[in-house]
């Protein structure tokens, strides 16, 4: 019996921000794939190693956790006043889908970057020296991120002594600036509050009626506050993950809350979209010590924040979900800006399983709507590898 040789496709394995996943250029891509749809799905499955009912990735590029099992797709945009097109894939670990419902705010960290090395952002915009902005379209959810990379030389520099919690090595800093991150969610009207409130009475099977802010800011996610279901906002990855009947509690809330979004028609369609939305767990500040053995002092924090993502507990925090909190906490009267204090401000500082991280939102509100025009955090990211991909050319 014959058998499909393997075939490569250019390809780089990049870092950016607390996850990492594989980048590729569009018109790398072969033909059948450089278009969505199920060729396009088959092949980045392939190439991270899903489905795998072992939940291990262990022949293909993926690492087992919803931070390592992405895929990036960056082409020169096609949308005026900007230079690339980013279209981001969350690869199912064990199950056959990609879902392609939202962002991926780390892995924006490394759009700019590997744009300038793949030589698809004009070289008239890249300084020699200085930093270059790099204006990106978020294909996913339609918006706008400004990405500020470091350039020395003429390349991109991406070593430095900028610190984030929850990657081990220092790196150069990527400040990024997600503009009107309010989502544009087909089912919620448009509206950064789906409800129309600050603040719903969510009834959940099992859990009862629990207080949640439901939001669509960088990522739609449904805030709860940790006191309710029996948390204190200080867990780590493992008090969550070790738990079934945790995780499956979390798995509850968010299919009732993405069916009150207006994010899904059942609940039978949660499943199917695993991406989003974001659960999070919010509580006022406490002393803790991150997964790393680092303290964290509640004095050096506004509030603790818990996210899960693709069904875990995250092991710091996503990046879209850290627009949502910085947003959430800008808003007086949601759950965050509460567990914050309940102040009117600019920038919150949290703290989350692996440290602490500080975002900034400008909120304002116009005709008894809330709008935010942006929203400010600084990552960083890295090239791990680059050349090419190998996957069975009968794979998709």
């Amino acid at each position: 019996m014959a058998y499909a040789a393997q075939i490569k496709i250019p390809a780089t394995y990049m870092r950016g921000g607390t996850s990492k996943g594989v980048f590729f250029s569009l018109l790398d891509l072969p033909a059948q794939a450089q278009v969505p749809g199920a060729a396009r799905d088959a092949l980045l499955l392939r190439v991270i190693g899903s489905p795998d009912p072992y939940e291990k990735q262990i022949d293909g590029m993926g690492a087992a956790t919803s931070s390592t099992s992405k895929t990036v797709i960056v082409s020169k945009s096609l949308h005026a006043d900007h230079d690339v097109d980013y279209l981001f894939g969350q690869v199912s670990i064990d199950k056959p889908f990609v879902d392609w419902s939202g962002n991926c705010g780390n892995l924006s960290a490394a759009v700019g970057s590997f744009a300038i090395s793949s030589g698809l952002v004009d070289a008239s915009r890249i300084p020699r020296n200085g930093t270059a902005v790099v204006r990106i379209w978020q294909a996913n959810i339609s918006k706008t991120i400004i990405a500020h990379v470091p350039i020395t030389d003429g390349a991109v520099q991406e070593t430095g002594d900028f610190e984030l919690d929850g990657v081990t090595f220092p790196a150069a800093e990527v400040q990024l600036e997600f503009l009107n991150p309010a989502a544009d969610e087909e089912g919620a009207g448009g509206s950064m509050f789906p409800t129309g409130n600050l603040v719903d009475d969510l009834e959940v099977p099992g859990v009862g009626s629990l207080k949640v802010t439901m939001i669509n800011a960088g990522i739609p996610t449904i805030f709860v506050n940790a006191q309710a279901i029996g948390y204190t906002g200080a867990e780590l990855q493992n008090d969550i993950n070790s738990d079934p009947k945790a995780l499956a509690m979390f798995e509850t809330i968010r299919a009732h809350g993405a069916l009150r979004m207006g994010l899904i028609d059942t609940l039978e369609d949660a499943a199917k979209r695993q991406h989003t939305p974001k659960v999070a767990f919010v509580a006022g500040p406490v002393d803790y010590v991150s997964s790393s053995g680092k303290p964290v002092s509640a004095q050096n924090v506004d509030l603790l924040v818990r996210a899960l993502s693709m069904g875990k507990l995250h092991h710091a925090m996503m990046g879209t979900a850290a627009v949502a909190i910085g947003t959430a906490a800008a808003i007086p009267g949601t759950l965050v800006n509460l567990a914050a204090g309940g102040a009117l401000r600019s920038a919150v500082r949290f703290g989350h399983p692996s440290g602490t991280l500080r975002v900034g939102a400008e909120a304002r509100q116009v005709d008894g709507e809330w709008t935010v025009t942006k929203a400010i955090m600084s990552r960083s990211a890295r090239v791990l590898m680059e050349g090419w991909v190998r996957v069975p050319g009968d794979s998709f």
